[in-house]
Parts: C-alpha cells; sequence; structure tokens
C-alpha cells in the first residue's frame, strides 16, 4: 500500500487533531451547499477529521479516504459500513491516493510535521489532486521549535495561495490550519456558500461568542491585576484593571447572526447607526457612480465585520489618514481598510475606518478568498465607522440616516 504523503513527516510522536481543529479542517466541505467531491487523506478509523467529514456531507457528495499508514483500507471499509447505507453509498475507501480522482476539497487528516522539504513534497503531491478554483486544507502543529520546518513552508504557501489560517489553541498540542488555493476560483462560487466556521471565535453560550482579540486583552488585563497584587499586596490597586477584563472582553463580543436567505439581499456590514446614504463617485474603485451606506458604531456596539453580499475578495489596501472622531465629516480621510469583492452584481467594496478612539483594523480575508454574506470578515477596535460602497446603478438603498443596524442581518439595500 502507498503511504499517504500526508504522514510522511520525519518526526517521532503522535500530533493528533482533536475535534475542534478537525473541524476547521473541514470548513471548506462543510460551508459548500451544492454537489461536491472531497478528499480525505492520512484518515483512521478513529480520526477526528474523518468524522468531520462524514457529519458535513449533504446529498450529493461524495468523499474519498485514503488510509493512514497505520491503518488499513478493510479497517476503514468495516468502520464507513458500520455508520449505514446513507454514509456507504457516499464515502469510498481506496487503497492509495493513486486511485483517487481530483475534487473540490482536499484535506490532510494528519498534521504535516516534517522538514520544509517534506512538507513542500506533501503539498505539490496533494495539490495534483485538486481541481480549479478548490481548496487543500492542511495543519501544522502550533510549535515551531519543534516543527520549524513544516511551519516555515506553510507559511511560506499560505503567503502565496493562503485564503484563510486559522489558529486551534483547543488541540493537542495546538494547531495552525491553513486553507491553500493554487487556482482562482469563480466569485460566484461565494453565493453558494455558508459563513466559514471561525474557531477562535471562543464560545460562551450557543448564540454569544467573544472574538480571540477580546481573550487576549481581557487575559493582558488579569495579567496586570496579577502583576499589581504582587507588587503592592496591601492595596486594592489590583481591581481596576481586573475589573476592567469584563468589559474589555464585552468589546470584542461575537453574536451569531440569522443572515438572511433573500439573494437580492445587501445586508449590513457591521452594529451600529446609519449616518449617511449618499451617491458619489470614488476613481479608485472604477469609473460610474457609487451608492455609499456609511454606519457609526459607539464603543457599546459589537465591532465584528461582515461581508454585506457574497463575493471574492480581488483587492485589499490601506490609505493612510488622520483618526478624527468618526462621527465627524473630516473622518472622510482618517486611516481606513478597504476590501474589494467581486460579486454577480458588479464590484462591491468596505470600508473599515479608524475613528478617534480606535487605532487597530483586523481584516482575515486574503486577496483570493471567497466570503459568505454575512461572513466575518475582520473587527476594528474601540469606536468606528464602517461604509459599504455598492454600485449604484445595481442596487437601491432601504435604510436612511439615523437608522439602526444590525451587522449580518439588517438589510440595507437590494439588488435591481
Amino acid at each position: 500500500m502507498t503511504q499517504s504523503p500526508a504522514v510522511r513527516t520525519g518526526r517521532p510522536g503522535p500530533v493528533r487533531i482533536g475535534e475542534r481543529a478537525a473541524r476547521t479542517l473541514v470548513t471548506e466541505l462543510a460551508r459548500r451547499n451544492d454537489p461536491k467531491a472531497a478528499l480525505v487523506v492520512g484518515a483512521t478509523p478513529d480520526s477526528a477529521v474523518l468524522a468531520a467529514a462524514i457529519d458535513a456531507l449533504l446529498p450529493g457528495d461524495v468523499l474519498t479516504v485514503v488510509p493512514a499508514g497505520s491503518a488499513t483500507p478493510a479497517a476503514l471499509r468495516e468502520h464507513v459500513s458500520a455508520q449505514g447505507s446513507w454514509v456507504a453509498d457516499r464515502v469510498r475507501v481506496v487503497d492509495s491516493l493513486a486511485e483517487a480522482d481530483a475534487v473540490e476539497v482536499v484535506i490532510a487528516a494528519e498534521p504535516l510535521t516534517g522538514t520544509a522539504d517534506e512538507t513542500r513534497t506533501t503539498v505539490d503531491g496533494l495539490a495534483k489532486y485538486l481541481v480549479d478554483g478548490a481548496v487543500l486544507a492542511v495543519a501544522v502543529p502550533a510549535t515551531p521549535a519543534r516543527t520549524a520546518g513544516a511551519a516555515a513552508e506553510l507559511e511560506r504557501q499560505a503567503a502565496l495561495h493562503g485564503v484563510g489560517s486559522d489558529l486551534v489553541l483547543r488541540n493537542p498540542p495546538p494547531v495552525r490550519v491553513h486553507r491553500l488555493r493554487f487556482t482562482p476560483a469563480d466569485a460566484a462560487v461565494a453565493a453558494r456558500l455558508a459563513p466559514a466556521h471561525r474557531p477562535s471565535s471562543v464560545p460562551l453560550t450557543r448564540g454569544m461568542h467573544i472574538d480571540s482579540n477580546g481573550v487576549a486583552a481581557a487575559g493582558i488585563t488579569l495579567g496586570l491585576a496579577a502583576l499589581t497584587r504582587l507588587a503592592r499586596p496591601k492595596s486594592k490597586l489590583w481591581l481596576v484593571p481586573a475589573l476592567a477584563a469584563v468589559p474589555v472582553a464585552a468589546f470584542f463580543r461575537d453574536p451569531q447572526r440569522d443572515v438572511p436567505e433573500d439573494q437580492s439581499a445587501v445586508v449590513a456590514a457591521a452594529d451600529g447607526q446609519v449616518l449617511s446614504v449618499q451617491r458619489l463617485h470614488d476613481e479608485r474603485f472604477g469609473d460610474g457612480e457609487w451608492l455609499r451606506v456609511a454606519v457609526f458604531l459607539s464603543v457599546l456596539d459589537v465591532h465584528v465585520n461582515r461581508s454585506p453580499v457574497a463575493g471574492k475578495v480581488v483587492d485589499y489596501f490601506v490609505a493612510d489618514g488622520g483618526f478624527v472622531n468618526a462621527m465627524k465629516p473630516d473622518a472622510e480621510h482618517n486611516v481606513a481598510a478597504y476590501t474589494v469583492l467581486d460579486t454577480d452584481h458588479g464590484t462591491v467594496v468596505v470600508a473599515q475606518r479608524t475613528g478617534l478612539i480606535a487605532r487597530r483594523i483586523v481584516q482575515r480575508a486574503p486577496v483570493g478568498s471567497l466570503l459568505a454574506r454575512g461572513e466575518r470578515f475582520g473587527l476594528i477596535r474601540f469606536g468606528s465607522r464602517t461604509d459599504v460602497y455598492l454600485p449604484a446603478d445595481a442596487a437601491d438603498p432601504l435604510v436612511g440616516p439615523g437608522d439602526r443596524v444590525v451587522g449580518g442581518s439588517t438589510v440595507i439595500a437590494r439588488w435591481r
């Protein structure tokens, strides 16, 4: 039996993929709502990745499974058969990777822990089984001292071909999952996607999460409280950063949202109050007139940004400027990050603008990635403003100045 490329690591000691990391690895499979074919390489009967891939299957899907070096095809076939006819009809176990066909999603079920050359060979070998626009999902331990070669090579690959990376801390050991696309995807595919799973958004309740930035910020404030308590044990000064941890974390809250299914709907990119709805020209985005909906986010609003439409990220740039109060007209010239999307209705632009307090913009959607409508793609720290630019001849506004909107849910415009 030919050993799968994903398990030729050359490193001692197992690195297992747990349930949370497995769910992250199969994100591209789970978010596609149309019939598709996928390939899992390096699976065992007890693989969390195989279980997650099977759970993600829809009617019309086909999953091919290549055994890991420690598993036999017979054992995997028995495992698949035991899951019932619905699974057995959609999952095919092959003896080796050479028997697999090209698919829309390839998933390496085991982390890559070899040298840079071994990792490059593995990635190149798996990439041969991708159809145009398909995605390869691979993981690497987030402990570079142990797997420096693999981590460095995958960072290089991600810089060239990455369409998303996630750090999964709740895995023994933590792993980083990279999603790579070696050939361009059609922007129209985005309309058939569900929002991607975000493992770094820490769940508090079923409907409320905290963004990873909030976890880090709260950890820093608690750390300051601990240091203050050690330095001045008789003082109550440590209570100031300790009590601040809760509101700091709350600022980064990331609630679940129900995204409208209407394909003609354009949703708000952020929570807040509509400042203006106007038609204007902006040569940076092309000729023609734009419809711009500007939304102000107070420090009390949710600051996670969501894609207003389904589309492909084709450009991203940051414009230098000042830090004026985001509610004032001069905020037009504040520092801003522009994400440009190609959609079925033309170009759409989302501007994340800083404000008087906001000084940090986070954008997590690399050029080439596909965003579903309502999908999280970044955030702005503290008070700020988010603008959505739509082709004026293709959309009609449904909100006006003073209206309150909810990111990912409120319909701010409709395609004609």
